[in-house]
């Protein structure tokens, strides 16, 4: 089974444009031996030199390339084609199984832990031997004792550099002999050539070796990789972690009701299933029978359980904690809102931002930019008139001090690391560089209706609305779907009023419903549809009128978000500027500002009018964050400087934001900014550490201070 990522629209379409007739099919490969920026232009080009190919991006965190072929009625490339191009330049490649990577990842890390132990060990023992040698007059030491010293610490360096360089040996040999080169090619070379100087050292009797040097090199440089093992597999778990939640199997009850089990991927929309206590609900449905609570914390983050009741949707991965519930399936397994977030969040990772790509096609002159620095170095000092071992020496020196581990990997490692811990909190990175833009913002627009409020509106509870009345109007509203007969039906079930639904309802659009029984007419919708004068309650949205009673008004109101004004002063304390800009209602604006602590609102906006203030602030400098729903603030989500969008089961692939998060909470707002600004930090910290870090200490010799000016422009 592959796991298949999305295909960008746009780039649907300028396939679909090329070829009318094709058919586009995304493949992703599992390539390990992806280690630096140079194997992802390597990997790339190889891959787009295929015919069939649209396009294809490996990623360096996830060492992984996803293959976007564009299929015709005649031919087009399979996987075993993909493989085979991969092959020939060096790389070994499979595609991708669920699961299998990161299993396979969890297993090169402990491939890694014992190598990290014996090159220690020997590091530790060949750093006792050194110091005997080093302290104290080194004069006044025979020469033959210093030897054996030497020849010790050789026959435990030998066969421990042999065993723990491994990882980096096999890395260098497969890109060589595939005539390319990586950042293992640079550190192999110099641990061999430390080792073997340090060999052919021992054999003439000279004061200097190198083998603590090279085992204390190797030691350090597996420790980094493991660790850098270790957060992938942290990592990449996030997204594929989604799919082992699912149910494996689902309960199904057939129109007969007989049962039978069968697995969760072959349900279909249609089927009733039923969900024992403390099983995960194998599909996304509505309940139709049962009353239980729900933990929804996979879905939107919130530890607080949701009540349920028939007419309840609810989600595939989501576990059952009260009773039985009877669920009848809306969708198929690749459509739940579960599988939406596993692909959402692999489309993230494997997309590159700006400082990602940056990193890249530094790390893409890197390494060849190493080996000429390192010959440079070596034919300066011996025009200076050094012997070819202090010359070596140094060119070995720059071969280690200027490996492009730090800045091949710690952008793309910050990247990855920063949008798992967001999906942990619910929160969802869309676009390739949505958190570098994040990190910028400066200000902070929010729309009202169904991001600073809820979805839902309710009943207004200062009403006074009799049980009985509520009884009868809900028995009504039940049989629609419109947001203020739901809400009848929602205030009923909150007071634990049991709902007989009256048959017979007919509904008029845009006007309401109509019930009539022996003659006598009930009407419940518009003040217009029931005859209610304008001065009976100017604030009813809804109206009922009994049989030859006098209409009751319902008033609504949008649910603020329970923590809305605490985002918004957590917001303006942290320097954000704050503005609330809506279409509804000035006094319903007003409200809603009042209760999420916002003094810069605006009512009754025009989209267009929404987008002239966005560009009057982008006019002044500001780097805008516009919060909408993602539904009818696109145009405005489009125009502000990065996106942000709450949504529901079926808004969560239209939104057009660059982040969307889950939940009736605001806090992922803040969450979001905070943590990109810290993965902005740290990226640029890592840039100018790997720079400062390898500028620094190529200075150490005089005649090396010569090539650093063409080093650094390398960098």
């Amino acid at each position: 089974m592959e796991a298949a990522l999305i295909v960008p629209p746009a780039q649907q379409q300028n396939a679909s444009l090329q070829n009318p007739t094709a058919n586009l099919e995304t493949v992703t490969l599992s390539v390990p031996e992806i280690v630096c920026g140079n194997c992802i232009r390597t990997v790339e080009t190889a891959l787009r030199s295929i015919r069939g190919v649209s396009a294809a991006r490996a990623n360096l965190g996830l060492h992984r390339v996803t293959v976007t072929l564009r299929r015709t009625d005649s031919a087009g490339p399979d996987v075993p084609d993909l493989v085979a191009a991969l092959k020939n330049v060096g790389y070994t490649a499979a595609e991708l199984v669920e699961g299998t990577e990161t299993a396979a990842s969890r297993g090169r890390t402990s491939e890694l832990i014992p190598r990290v132990g014996v090159a220690g060990f020997a590091a530790a023992n060949i750093m006792l031997l050194s110091v005997s040698v080093w302290s104290g007059e080194v004069s006044d030491m025979d020469s033959s004792v210093r030897d054996l010293f030497h020849w010790v610490s050789a026959l435990i360096a030998l066969p421990a550099i042999a065993y723990a360089g491994q990882p980096f040996f096999r890395s260098a040999f497969s890109a060589l002999r595939a005539r390319r080169l990586n950042m293992d090619v640079p550190i192999s070379l110099g641990i061999v050539l430390a080792t073997a100087m340090s060999l052919f050292q021992t054999i003439q009797g000279s004061e200097q070796v190198y083998f603590d040097a090279a085992t204390t090199l190797v030691f350090f440089l597996l420790i980094g990789r493991t660790l850098d093992e270790s957060m992938r597999v942290r990592a990449r778990g996030a997204a594929e972690n989604l799919l082992s939640l699912r149910a494996m199997s689902a309960t199904v009850i057939s129109e007969d009701g007989s049962v039978r089990s069968l697995p969760a991927r072959a349900l279909s929309p249609g089927m009733r299933v039923a969900v024992a206590a403390g099983e995960r609900i194998p599909a996304d449905g509505n309940i139709v029978s049962g009353v239980s609570e729900i933990d929804e914390s996979l879905i939107t983050g919130e530890t607080v359980p949701r009540s349920v009741a028939p007419g309840a949707h609810v989600h595939a991965g989501t576990i059952n904690g009260g009773g039985t519930l009877h669920i009848r399936v809306t969708v198929a397994a690749e459509n739940t809102l579960l599988a939406e977030i596993g692909r959402l969040m692999l489309a993230a990772e494997q997309s590159r931002g700006r400082y990602v790509l940056l990193a890249d096609r530094a790390a893409q002159i890197y390494a060849p930019a190493v080996h000429v620095l390192g010959l440079l170095t070596f034919t300066g000092w011996m025009l200076l008139g050094s012997g070819w071992e202090l010359s070596l020496t140094h060119a070995i020196a720059v071969l280690i001090i200027t490996c492009p581990c730090a800045l091949a990997l710690a952008v793309p490692a910050v990247q990855v690391a920063a949008m798992s811990r967001l999906f942990r909190r619910g929160v969802i990175v869309k676009a390739a560089d949505g958190l570098e833009r994040m990190g910028e913002i400066d200000s902070v627009v929010f729309d009202k209706t169904g991001t600073l409020t809820l979805e839902q509106i309710v009943l207004a509870e200062d009403q006074n609305i009799d049980s009985k009345l509520l009884a009868r109007v809900a028995s009504l509203a039940v049989t629609s779907r419109h947001p203020y007969a739901q809400a009848i039906v929602r205030a009923a079930r909150d007071r634990g009023i049991v709902i007989d639904a009256v048959e017979g309802v007919q509904e008029v659009p845009g006007s309401g419903l109509s019930y009539i029984e022996e003659g006598r007419e009930e009407r419940l919708g518009s003040a217009h549809w029931v005859g209610a004068g304008a001065d009976q309650n100017a604030e009813a949205s809804l109206w009922y009128k009994p049989a030859d009673e006098a209409p009751i008004g319902f008033r609504f109101i949008d649910l603020i978000r329970p923590d809305a004004s605490e985002t918004v002063n957590a917001l303006r304390d942290a320097g954000y500027a704050v503005e609330l800009l809506s279409g509804d209602r000035p006094q319903a604006v007003a409200r809603a500002a009042a209760a999420s602590a916002i003094t810069d609102w605006q009512g009754a906006l025009r989209p267009s009018e929404k987008l002239e203030r966005i560009g009057e602030l982008r006019a002044k400098g500001r780097k805008t964050l516009m919060v909408g729903d993602g539904l009818n603030d696109a145009p405005a989500l489009a125009a502000g400087y990065a996106s942000m969008s709450p949504a529901s089961a079926v808004d969560i692939s239209q939104a057009a934001a660059d982040v969307v998060f889950q939940g009736d909470r605001l806090e992922p707002v803040v969450e979001t900014l905070k943590v990109a600004q810290a993965a902005r930090r740290m990226a640029l910290q890592n840039f100018a550490i790997a720079i400062g870090y390898n500028l620094s200490l190529i200075h150490i010799s005089e005649p090396t201070r010569l090539l650093s000016i063409s080093y650094a422009v390398f960098c």
